[in-house]
This record gives C-alpha cells, structure tokens and sequence, in this order.
C-alpha cells in the first residue's frame, strides 16, 4: 500500500489511543464499537453544540472537517475560532478538567486531541496556531493547552505509535491501570479483568460486563403476521388486525418464526439500532440471521491461524467434551440426590466418570467423538429416571431421536436446541469470529461449526434442566401442545408458545459463573463463553470451557 492509498487515522483514535492503546486498536483496528451511557451523554454535548452554533459570535465555525495526508490524520474539531486575528480550535468534553481548583489542566488524551486539530488547520488554512482550548462542561472551566514543540513532537509520535498497531495482528495487552478499564465503553468487549485473571489465577474480577443482554426478545409467532415500522418503533400486525408497537430501544432480538414476514423497512431500522433479527421454522430450526457485528478481518486471521493448528484444536476440544460429559454428570448427581432412582442411575454416573478419567488420553478428534458418544448414549438413556411419578408417559423420551423427533419430548428437546444454537450462533457473530471456522465439530452445510461447538456447554444447565423440570410441572398438555404426525410429533401454536417461554425465562435468569466469580443472565453467559474463546489466541488463554454447573 502507497502512503496515498494508507487510510488516514482518526483524531478521535488518537485520544483512544493516549488513553489505552488496547482501546484504540479494538475501536479504529478492529472496529468494535459499544456506547454506554458516557458515550450517550458526550454526543449530546456535540449535538447542543451544533444546534447553537449559530448563535456563536462573527468568526467562529462548528464542526470544521479537515484531512492530511501529509499528516496522516483526519478529524472534525468542535468549534474553531477567530480571536484578534488568531486562530483558536476548541474541542468541548462532557466531564471534569485535571488538575486542581485554581490550577486546571487539560487530560493528556485532551491535549494530544486539540494539539492535533490545530496542526490540521494550521496546515488546511495556511496560518501558525499557538494554542488550543479545551472546556470541560463538568465543572464549567476552559483550559488553554500551548501547541509548543513538545506538544507537536508528542502528536506526530503518537501518529507514528497508531500506524505501528493498525499494522499489526497483535492485540494491545490489557492496560496496567484498572482504574481506566471500569471508566472504558469498551470493558464488556475488552474483558480487561477477565485478562488479569487469565494471567493471574489468583486474581479476583469485577464485573463491567453487563448482567443481561440489551433489549428484550420479540418473538413473531402467529402464522402470517407481518412486522412493519413506524418512525423508531417496530408495528407487529397478524391476520386478525391485531396490531403491537414496540420501541426498537428496547429491543435486542427479532425472531421470526414460520410464515410470519418482516419488511425491508424493518430491517433497516433494526440494522441501524443493532438489533439482531432470526428467522426460525416451526420446527426450531434457524434458517438465517442478520446479526450485528463489526468489520473483523483481524480477528478471522487470528482465529484461522489458532485452529490450524491441530494442539490447540484438541486441546479446546478436549476441554470443550470434559465440560459437557461434567455436566451431564452433575446433572444426574443432582437429580437424584437422595432419591430412590439413584440405583437406576447408577450404571451411567459410573460410565461419565469413566469417560472423565478417558478423555486426557485421547489423541485426536474422532477419539473425543467417541467418548462423548457412549457418553451420550448413557446420559439419555437414564433421563427417563428423572421424571416425577404421575407424569402422562406420552411425554418421556424413548431414546434420542432428532430429525424428525419420533416423541413428545424430542420434539421439545429439538426446538429448544435449536434456539440455543440461535443463541450461540449470535453470540460467535457479535464476538466477530468466524462461525464456519471451529475446533471440534466438523463443516456442515446446514450448521456452523464454532456455533455447534458454544452450544455445547450450555445444553444441559439451558435446555435439559429447565425441560425436565416443566415437564414435571406439568406444564405441557400431551394432547394440546402437540401434533402427530406419521413418523413423526411437532410442537402446536400452544406448545410452540410454552416452550418460547421457558427458554426466555431461562435465559435471564442469573447464575454466578464460577470461574470469573460474578453473577450473569444465562444469555450473557453464552456470549461471555465466546469472548473468553477468542482470548485463547489472543494472548489471555485458559478460561474458556471452565464453567460447570452447581
């Protein structure tokens, strides 16, 4: 690449980068970008100040847009002023200035920020800047930053520093400054405390990540229905001209399910809001997503690189069969805790401990294949123990059966798999890995490989557990909630329904993972698994897979 065809860096990445260099290579390398409520505020500052700017004196101009190339630099400055025949830019922040009452002072990643606006104009309008300005909304004052020499020196190194990481492969390490990290609209991609503990088995994390995803789930069921828009709300009409409007702010995911339509319109507003959007068939399987992710060309080379390799393709596989075989187990141990069935039960708790005590010796994939597939075997083949006395027996499983589900239960086992598939696919994409690149599970035309692989750890504490114990309940009706079919059982609209409520309420509700220490929704939980996947090539290895259920 020439020096004219090398992108410019932003001014606003310069900042990032004075305030942590991992921050600015997620932000302007790799193009993750989060908004909290910091972040909301500070465009509104930028907003008043654009919708002012004409009441400002004679001579001063909003939002100036300059490029260099010479510079290598780009950037809008807030306000530029003409002061005495001297040229003045401002930039204006929502928060406090440093120093003390009597002594303010601008932030370092200020200075280096307004230092690089006035270089930009100087060079654009042909005219020497001696000074920048920067007010600080928080506590009222304007602090006056000199460009001396120092200050320009200190810009066209951290110029330099930024084109350095925006060639690179390799990730920033985690800032040694906790203190920036909790103030960071960044820490739930960064999991900067989730680094130091990577690092440091003895470390106890805080939680920045939040402890349920954004929004709520909208799930379109009715056969027909059709989900509109009108200005900044989605409009949810079925055939009978019931009509529901839901703000897109307040939502996170759009599952469409069977016949049910989406406009174009739609799309885009939930394209633009970030909102993910799946389209499900009345079966439970997921045809397709629009999910939201950033541009991740850095990450997919990474992650291709990592799972070339056979070691630690194996290693994350193993460790990945060793989680779902523990928690099958556990599961068993827990269900009949005291109980009489543990007799019943008995062959398979003895054959997963056995698999445990196998798996280190397997050598390749097919071996982990093997042990997971006795493993199987054993744990539903015992299930049918679970069950409470006076259950209707249409709704015990006879063996696993999957496409199609032969029973009531596969029927209900498949279509929750299904939409934990959905979950794990979102979260791979939202992560920006690549869903078709996975260690364990091979490539298949219908299913991603990384996704397959996610879901893995989360089958039996979201989707069995909480199964198992609906059907005790008795929360379905084997003649209601069901369709029979030759050679086959499908779930009914009232079925459908049940099942999509359970597996929501199962996903917020909060556990304490017990390798990071804090409490998270299920559904948080599922992306948490991934970020801590991408880690185990980028410098931070050893968490993922670790989770077990209680």
């Amino acid at each position: 690449m020439t020096a004219l065809e090398e992108p410019l860096v932003s001014v606003a990445g310069l900042h990032a980068l004075v305030y942590c260099e991992r921050l600015f290579y997620l932000e302007e390398v790799e193009r993750i970008r989060l908004a909290d409520a910091r972040v909301y505020a500070g465009r509104r500052v930028h907003t008043e100040l654009e919708s002012t700017a004409g009441e400002e004196e004679e001579g001063t101009v909003s939002r100036v847009v300059f490029e260099s190339e010479g510079l290598g630099i780009q950037g809008a400055v807030d306000i530029l002023r003409r002061r005495d025949g001297r040229l003045i830019p401002y930039e204006h922040k929502r928060g406090r200035s440093a120093g003390r009452k009597g002594a303010r002072e601008a932030w370092e990643t200020d200075r280096v920020q307004v230092g690089a606006y006035a270089l930009l104009a100087e060079e654009a309008l042909g005219q020497r800047i001696e000074e920048g300005r920067v007010r600080y909304h928080a506590d009222r004052v304007t602090v006056r930053v000199p460009l001396d020499d120092a200050l320009r020196d200190r810009v066209r190194a951290c110029i330099d520093r930024a084109r350095l990481l925006r060639d690179s492969l390799d990730r920033p390490p985690v800032t040694e400054d906790d203190r920036k990290c909790r103030a960071c609209s960044l820490a739930p991609a960064c999991l900067p405390e989730e680094g130091r503990l990577a690092a440091d088995p003895a470390f106890r994390p805080i939680r920045l990540l939040p402890v349920h995803p954004k929004g709520q789930t909208v799930h379109v069921l009715a056969p027909g229905a059709r989900v509109g828009c009108s200005g900044e709300r989605l409009v949810i009409e079925d055939r009978e001209a019931n009509v529901e409007r839901v703000p897109i702010v307040e939502i996170g995911s759009v599952v469409v399910h069977g016949l049910a339509q989406i406009s174009t319109q739609a799309l885009r507003l939930c394209a633009s809001h970030d909102v993910q959007v799946h389209w499900m068939t009345f079966g439970g399987g997921l045809v397709g997503s629009l999910a939201p992710t950033a541009p991740s060309a850095q990450r997919h080379v990474r992650q291709l690189e990592a799972l070339a390799d056979d070691q630690i393709g194996l290693t994350l596989a193993r460790r990945l069969v060793r989680a779902k075989v523990d928690s099958q187990l556990r599961f068993l141990l827990r269900a009949t805790r005291g109980a009489p069935v543990r007799a019943t039960v008995e062959p398979a708790i003895i054959h997963l401990r056995t698999m445990l005590r196998s798996l280190d010796t397997a050598t390749d994939r097919a071996a982990l294949l093997g042990y997971e597939g006795t493993s199987a075997a054993a744990y539903f083949g015992s299930l049918p123990a679970l069950f409470a006395e006076g259950v209707d027996p249409r709704l015990l499983p006879a063996r696993r059966s999957r496409r199609p589900p032969r029973d009531r239960f596969n029927a209900l086992l498949g279509y929750a798999y299904g939409a934990l598939y959905r979950d794990a696919l979102a979260a791979v994409i939202a992560v920006g890995l690549h869903p078709g690149i996975g260690f364990y599970h091979q490539l298949r035309s219908s299913a991603h490989p990384l996704a397959l692989d996610l879901m893995e750890l989360f089958r039996v504490a979201m989707v069995d557990m909480p199964l198992i114990g609906a059907v005790n309940r008795r929360t379905f009706d084997a003649d209601a909630d069901f369709e029979e079919l030759p050679g086959k059982v499908l779930l009914s609209a009232s079925g459908r329904a049940k099942l999509i409520e359970l597996i929501e309420r199962r996903r917020h509700d909060v556990w304490r993972h017990d390798v990071v220490g804090y409490s998270l929704s299920y559904a948080r939980i599922v992306e948490l698994e991934a970020r801590l996947l991408e880690k185990e090539w980028t410098g931070e290895p050893g968490l993922f897979a670790r989770l077990r259920i209680r």
